[in-house]
C-alpha cells in the first residue's frame, strides 16, 4: 500500500505547483490570429515567478508585457470601435493599487519587466516577476503591447500602447 500512496502523494504535490505553458497568439481588432510561440511560467527559486518566452515574429525592441485580469484575448468595443485584446480587461490589480509602478513597485501586480525582442524578431530572455505567485495566475491572460512600457500614467504611454499578442493562462 505504501508503494502506491507515496507516488500518488508526490504526483499531487507536484500538480499544485505545475508550470503554465501559454500559447501566445497575434491579435488585432478582428480577433485572435496564429500562434507566435509560447511563454512558460514557473516558480522562481528566489521568489516570485519566471516567464520564459519562446516567441517569434514580433517587432524588434522592448514591449510592454503584462498579466491582464481576464482569460479572454478577443476584441471588444472601446470608444465605439473593436479593439484588439480588449476582452482581457485591464492589468491585473488584485491589491487595487490603481497605478503603474513597474514590476518591483507597489502598483499593478500585472506589471512585468519589458519583453525584449531581438532584431531577428524573436524573444527568448526569461524575466522574473517578484510580486506574483504561480497559484494566482490561472484564468488570466498574458499580453504583449506594441511599444515599451514606461510604468507611468496616463495608461496610453504607461502601458505600452496597442495590444499585439495575447495568451490565456490555464
Amino acid at each position: 500500500m505504501k508503494r502506491i500512496l507515496l507516488p500518488l502523494a508526490l504526483a499531487l504535490a507536484g500538480a499544485a505547483h505545475a508550470d503554465y505553458k501559454v500559447d501566445m497568439k497575434s491579435i488585432d481588432a478582428k480577433g485572435v490570429g496564429k500562434s507566435i510561440g509560447t511563454v512558460t511560467i514557473s516558480e522562481n527559486p528566489g521568489g516570485g515567478v519566471v516567464f520564459k518566452p519562446a516567441l517569434n515574429g514580433l517587432p524588434a525592441g522592448d514591449h510592454g508585457f503584462h498579466v491582464h485580469e481576464k482569460g479572454d484575448c478577443g476584441p471588444k468595443a472601446k470608444d465605439g470601435k473593436p479593439t484588439a485584446g480588449e476582452a482581457a480587461g485591464p492589468h491585473w490589480d488584485p491589491d487595487k493599487a490603481g497605478k503603474h509602478a513597474g514590476p518591483h513597485g507597489k502598483g499593478h501586480r500585472g506589471d512585468l519587466p519589458a519583453l525584449a525582442v531581438s532584431p531577428g524578431r524573436s524573444a527568448g530572455t526569461p524575466i522574473v516577476a517578484p510580486n506574483i505567485k504561480l497559484a494566482d495566475l490561472s484564468g488570466k491572460s498574458l499580453m504583449i503591447h506594441a511599444g515599451g512600457d514606461t510604468y507611468s500614467e496616463p495608461p496610453a504611454s504607461g502601458g505600452g500602447g496597442d495590444r499585439i499578442a495575447c495568451g490565456v493562462i490555464s
